[in-house]
């Protein structure tokens, strides 16, 4: 019977007084056997604890139980195995089985929390220079005044703990490659290798075959990295962009940011990148930009000719030349391509429809989202006016015009109205739409209207190059003109 160790100690102590065994066994009430050999133990460091191996009658079965629980994992969860299952299989295929239920029971628990132990543990992973992993997050955005809920792709550098970032309104392929190509070209080279999760705007894992989207594999080949995906379920494989998309959301988008669009706003983003990384390292206490020089120089160089980050659909229009994208967002042509089928090219910010000879007809902000959306090209819509200035009256364009210009075209005849609408898109052309409506608008309202093509020509490149209320430069004074050629009004119409 083994001994505590305050009674082993005590045994010592007495044989420091120099007793023989004999009298410490009298003194302590111990056997002089017992006592004999703790004298003579010269060896007292701990010892690690051993379980105690039992033999079990399952003990032949354990294998096999194991087996079955192991082939479990490529089953359904509700496909698998239980206890009971387990037990009635070894009663039926093993004559002779005599184990109790219990006890298959308690071995089962047993395997499948060990099982279990073995999948969570983390691994410290090695990360090499030029290797990059990439993920997007969730945020809002105020762009022109309207919040809106955003996507970011965050690509880091573990080997130097560098990140850039990039926003969009969704997270489709178009998005994961213009994201990574702005990154790749603001760093100046490729990674070696990214590592992505199981997202579908890249592809999708399924056991150990891996299906990329056409885009993603057209975008891989052009810029000629390799690509790793996680297995489902384990974001600790890229956890430092696990983390950098916290820290991104954090300190980037907290207060909500505000631009006039995300264009510029990435822009912008890829700046607060560049200051954020003069910081150190949390760990290796050298500036995160030093430490990015390792992974700069292991980059793949880009490639010599540019890759366009879009796709072509082939879609119908309807008699209006408007056609539908993602089941919900309705864009225009042209009146010129109703009821026919179009190619449409489709990028992360835009969608273009294009004509036969594979122009853009026009220039849409894409949609993103579940809410029905009918974005309008006003420049296609003055083609269909042009040719048909009847519509004027009924027209959205008309509604979406100024009372004083609404009132001016009205009043027109059928070829005054022509030749407004073609002024209207010539200066669109030059300018901007919203500068030729506000040209026309100020050439109404300050009495010019029967010189309206001239007037309306001078103002709008005034507007486009200094402002209508840009205080003037020192040097002579020019009022005089200004009165001559745009009186202000004086009186009603």
């Amino acid at each position: 019977m083994t001994k505590s160790m305050g009674q082993i100690h005590r045994i010592k102590e007495l044989q420091l007084q120099r007793m023989g065994p004999y009298q410490i066994a009298k003194e302590i009430g111990m056997d002089p056997k017992t006592v004999r050999k703790y004298m003579g133990q010269e060896d007292f460091s701990p010892r690690a604890p051993i379980a105690e191996v039992r033999v079990s009658k399952l003990d032949p079965y354990k294998a096999t139980i194991e087996a079955w629980l192991k082939e479990d994992e490529k089953n359904r969860y509700k496909q698998r195995h239980t206890a009971q299952r387990v037990y009635d299989r070894l009663c039926r295929e093993h004559a002779g089985f005599d184990c109790s239920y219990p006890t298959v029971v308690r071995f089962v628990r047993e395997t499948r929390q060990r099982q279990k132990v073995s999948q969570d543990g983390f691994l410290e992973l090695e990360w090499h220079p030029g290797e990059a992993q990439a993920d997007f997050g969730e945020c809002d955005v105020i762009l022109n005044g309207t919040r809106i809920a955003c996507r970011y792709l965050v690509v880091s550098f573990p080997q130097s703990n560098a990140a850039f970032v990039q926003c969009f309104l969704g997270e489709t392929a178009e998005c994961l490659c213009q994201g990574l190509m702005d990154v790749f070209q603001h760093v100046g080279g490729v990674p070696q290798r990214l590592v992505l999760d199981n997202a579908t705007g890249a592809g999708r894992r399924i056991g150990e075959t891996v299906k990329l989207t056409q885009l993603f594999q057209r975008f891989q080949a052009h810029f000629g990295f390799e690509v790793t995906f996680c297995n489902p379920a384990s974001g600790h494989e890229k956890g430092n962009v696990e983390n950098k998309v916290g820290y991104v959301r954090r300190n980037y988008f907290v207060p909500l940011p505000s631009a006039p669009s995300l264009v510029e706003w990435n822009t912008e983003l890829l700046h607060l990148c560049d200051l954020d990384n003069l910081r150190e390292h949390y760990k290796k206490e050298t500036p995160i930009c030093e430490l990015f020089e390792a992974d700069r120089r292991a980059f793949r160089p880009l490639p010599r000719l540019s890759f366009e980050a879009c796709r072509y659909e082939h879609l119908k229009t309807n008699g209006y030349g408007k056609f539908v994208l993602d089941g919900k967002h309705t864009y225009t042509s042209s009146p010129m391509c109703a009821e026919a089928e179009i190619v449409v090219r489709i990028g992360a910010h835009y969608v273009e429809p294009l004509d036969a000879a594979g122009e853009a007809i026009s220039r849409h902000p894409r949609q993103f989202g579940s809410i029905r959306t009918d974005t309008v090209d006003w420049l296609t819509m003055l083609d269909s006016l042009i040719a048909k200035p009847g519509a004027w009256k009924n027209s959205a364009m008309r509604s979406q015009m100024s009372y004083d210009v609404r009132d001016y075209m009205d009043d027109l005849d059928r070829s005054g109205l022509r030749q407004a609408l073609r002024m209207v898109k010539e200066l669109s052309e030059r300018y901007g739409l919203d500068v030729a409506v506000t040209s026309l608008q100020e050439t109404i309202v300050r009495r010019r209207a029967d010189g309206i093509s001239a007037n309306t020509a001078m103002i709008a490149a005034r507007i486009a190059g200094y402002g209508l209320d840009t205080a003037a430069s020192p040097g002579p004074d020019m009022r005089l003109y200004d009165d001559a050629l745009m009186p202000m009004p004086t009186g009603g119409l």
